[in-house]
């Protein structure tokens, strides 16, 4: 970081004077980086001079004899050229060959230049050392603050969660916002999650997916709704990973893009891992899907080893046409959640239990649609995969399809459809948030059974059979005897899933 003007003027060896005060001047002037100090006598030095200069003069350019008179006209074209130029600052050598005119101090407040007066003591030469000392300090100070991040990531790199570890600490060290998008265009981590806000993260992912288009390297600087962020691609060209973004942050110099370099190289090196290892996570999953299938203690064994159990049954099986790049969207269901999926003949199975939204959000995910089983015991999930096969064949539409046959057809024509909801239409009303309606499906599907259903939700099994008094008095009706929990079966089956939001 260079010096400021501030900086120079409170070093008490220059015994600099700042004769434009602070309040008069443009806000952060006195705050401007000072990147060096050059004497120059000449009337118009600006050719010589870059943005940024603090430049020294002793006024001889303005005495009589020696140059134009300085009358308010030169000064004023004189202080109009260094402001065009960029100078952070004027320094007046007072005593030399004049004291500082007035009509230089008034040239300067009118173009909001600063001025300060050196006094005769102090030789030009101090200045611009210790302009060249402290800018000499701050590249100092920066290699050690790189060195220092540079370690500091490679040891976030080697945690368990290496690239989100890495992730964190890329946000701490420059202070800003460090985001991941996954190549299927959605937020895959970023720190400090919730910094930025809705619609900022839109533009950041709208403009990560059209990078990734693009299937070659590229970066891009956009506005995120008010905040920039740098984007950068990460991995080959060929085979892109992922988009790295970045939002603004004073410490975005060299050291600060070296260390952003280090992270997009580890990130690209820690994606291509992933995908190894979900490549082979894709096979073992196939390769155990008969087993599950099939109620096979071994396969799940070693399935809940590595992603969780699934619960004891009933359970659902869910089918859906394999588009291919559909990773992303498998990992955002999440394992371990008392479910399994694979990818098998061109299909995606998906085993759930029966109030799991995971079918729904599938569809809405793919824009597909997903052909769904009745709930089964573990031992008939071979024959439920038949028919959610069957189901997807007859679908012709995305979204969700229940398997049905025999009586249970009739029950999915649009007319079956349109009375079942209208039935249910009360609960609707009661429970917006759909508590009951998962409550009553769940409680029926285990033979309403309170306790089995109690476990399946998670939840005491007075909290059970207090939602379904309440789903009772809003349907006004009450489901102690068959057929009406028969009937309200019906109606649920008729009515198809909920309206579920899409994955996120």
């Amino acid at each position: 970081m260079f010096p400021t003007l501030r900086t120079l003027l409170a070093r008490p060896e220059l015994a600099l004077a700042l004769l434009t005060p602070e309040a008069e001047l443009p806000e952060g002037a006195v705050d401007a980086a000072v990147g060096w100090a050059h004497p120059s006598e000449l009337g118009d030095p600006t050719p010589f001079l870059d943005a940024g200069h603090l430049l020294l003069t002793t006024g001889t350019a303005f005495r009589e004899g020696g140059g134009p008179d300085l009358d308010a006209e030169f000064a004023d074209d004189y202080v109009r050229r260094l402001r065009a130029a960029g100078v952070a600052a004027l320094g007046f050598g007072s005593g030399v060959v004049r004291p500082v005119p007035p009509e230089l101090v008034d040239a300067c407040l009118r173009h909001g230049l600063p001025l300060v007066e050196v006094p005769y003591r102090v030789p030009f030469i101090a200045i611009a050392r210790t302009v060249a000392d402290l800018i000499d300090d701050a590249r100092h100070e920066r290699q050690r603050w790189s060195l220092a991040a540079q370690r500091a990531i490679s040891r976030a790199a080697l945690r368990r969660d290496g690239l989100s570890a890495t992730i964190d600490e890329l946000a701490r060290q420059l202070g800003s916002w460090v985001g991941l998008v996954g190549v299927g265009g959605g937020i895959d981590r970023e720190a400090p999650a919730g910094r930025l806000s809705a619609a900022q993260l839109t533009a950041v992912t709208d403009a990560a997916r059209e990078l990734l288009a693009r299937r070659r390297r590229g970066s891009r600087v956009i506005d995120a709704d008010g905040v920039r962020v740098e984007l950068q691609t990460l991995g080959a060209g060929d085979a892109l990973r992922g988009v790295l973004a970045v939002g603004e942050s004073p410490e975005l110099d060299a050291a600060g893009r070296d260390l952003v370099d280090a992270v997009i190289a580890l990130a690209g090196f820690a994606l291509e891992q992933h995908r190894d290892l979900g490549r082979v996570e894709t096979r073992l999953r196939t390769r155990l899907l008969p087993g599950i299938l099939a109620g096979d203690a071994a396969a799940d064994a070693v399935a809940a080893e590595l992603w969780g159990a699934l619960p004891p049954g009933p359970l659902r099986v869910a089918v859906a046409a394999d588009p291919g790049e559909s990773e992303p969207a498998l990992e955002r269901l999440g394992s371990g959640e008392g479910r399994f999926h694979a990818r098998d003949a061109g299909r995606i199975v998906l085993v759930c239990a029966p109030g799991d939204d995971a079918p729904a959000r599938l569809a809405a995910a793919l824009d597909t649609a997903v052909g769904v089983s009745g709930a089964e015991p573990r031992e008939r999930l071979a024959l439920a995969r038949d028919e959610a096969e069957r189901a997807l064949a007859a679908a012709g539409a995305p979204g969700v399809h229940e398997a049905g046959g025999g009586l249970r057809a009739l029950a999915s024509t649009p007319e079956a459809r349109r009375l079942a909801r209208a039935e249910l239409a009360p609960l609707a009303l009661a429970d917006p948030d759909g508590v009951l309606l998962r409550t009553l499906r769940t409680w029926l599907e285990h033979g309403a059974q309170y306790d089995a259903a109690a476990r399946e939700l998670g939840v005491h099994r007075h909290t059970v059979r207090n939602r379904v008094a309440a789903a009772e008095r809003a349907l006004g009706r009450e489901l102690s005897s068959f057929p009406a929990r028969a009937e309200l079966w019906a109606a649920l089956v008729a009515a198809g899933p909920p309206p579920l939001p899409p994955v996120e």
